[in-house]
């Protein structure tokens, strides 16, 4: 048996597969978010979801569910965090042997048709990782602006905010996003919603209902949710391109999967500007937006790493 993990800054999916890979239960909970709520408190979140699995199946709650626990989850950036989240989950005592690791790779896992290429993940923020024919890996801390990244949906979410309050008082050009965030917000304006977060009569975590906002602004044809939108598809494009370049991939078809809830939306504003892009700066590789989740590519690496091969 296989217990694998996704853990993620928007939920936790756990799944129990067979030594074939057939998945015999699947739950889910909230975000994995040790850097915020602690590892222990963190990995609460993926015990919810293991109890429920075990109400699923009618397992005891006292005894190991699997043979190895495959977790590739959030906040598993450098490794001092590896580590830190190692020891937590063995704690538990949920299987004989276990592995963690970021949860890009198991979106790699998840899409690619070999073991491996490069992914591209863009969910509540970004982060890309890809392994070589050679076994040779290249990631990044990724643990926002102060290592250089940009965007993802809570970033998105800030400047669809920034842009209609400037475009509102004038300091920005005027712009569609500051009628349609009044309006999503239920306030009479662009800063009484801004306003509403200082206060805490938003919740912080409301910010990311405006990335699909700013999209849809942008499809409109808005020039300023545009431009927010091309940023982020050079982000995207640029993560790949240089993950290729350190692999000596750049010249080799090769898979670039993408992952995470802004591009797993599929949104053509946003998906045909990272393929145009992609097709002029990494005109080898061949984008996938993968139909299986991460959490199957947990499962699979879970099946790699105890020598069996899935059935399906």
């Amino acid at each position: 048996m296989v217990l694998a993990v996704d853990g993620g800054n928007s939920k936790t999916d756990i799944a129990l597969a067979t030594a074939d890979g057939e998945v015999l239960a699947h739950a889910r909970s909230g975000p994995f978010i040790p850097q915020t709520i602690g590892v222990d408190p963190a990995i609460d979140t993926v015990a919810k979801a293991i109890g429920e699995i075990r109400t699923q199946l009618g397992l005891p709650d006292d005894e190991p569910l699997a043979q190895h626990l495959s977790a590739f989850v959030a906040g598993a950036d450098l490794p001092q965090e590896e580590a830190a989240l190692t020891a937590a989950f063995a704690r538990r005592g949920w299987a004989e042997t276990l592995e963690v690791g970021n949860d890009t790779f198991a979106l790699l896992r998840a899409g690619a048709s070999h073991p491996w290429g490069v992914a591209v993940v863009c969910g509540a923020g970004t982060n890309c990782a890809g392994i070589g024919p050679d076994g040779r890996r290249v990631r990044y801390p990724a643990i926002g602006i102060l290592t250089g990244d940009w965007g993802g949906g809570h970033a998105l979410g800030q400047r669809a905010m920034y842009a209609a309050v400037r475009g509102e008082d004038g300091r920005g050009d005027p712009t569609a996003l500051t009628a349609a965030v009044a309006e999503h917000f239920g306030t009479d304006t662009a800063i009484d919603a801004a306003l509403s977060f200082h206060v805490g009569t938003f919740a912080e975590s409301r910010i990311h209902e405006l990335s699909p906002l700013l999209l849809r602004v942008a499809a409109a044809g808005d020039a300023v949710a545009l431009g927010y939108v091309d940023r982020q598809a050079h982000e995207v494009v640029v993560w790949a391109r240089t993950t290729l370049n350190r692999l000596d991939l750049l010249d080799r078809e090769t898979e670039v999967v993408l992952g995470g809830g802004v591009l797993r939306a599929n949104v053509p504003v946003l998906m045909d500007r990272i393929a145009a892009l992609a097709a002029a700066r990494i005109p080898a590789a061949r984008l996938v937006v993968p139909a299986r989740r991460p959490v199957h590519g947990a499962v699979l690496l879970g099946l790699d790493r105890l020598g069996l091969t899935p059935s399906g």
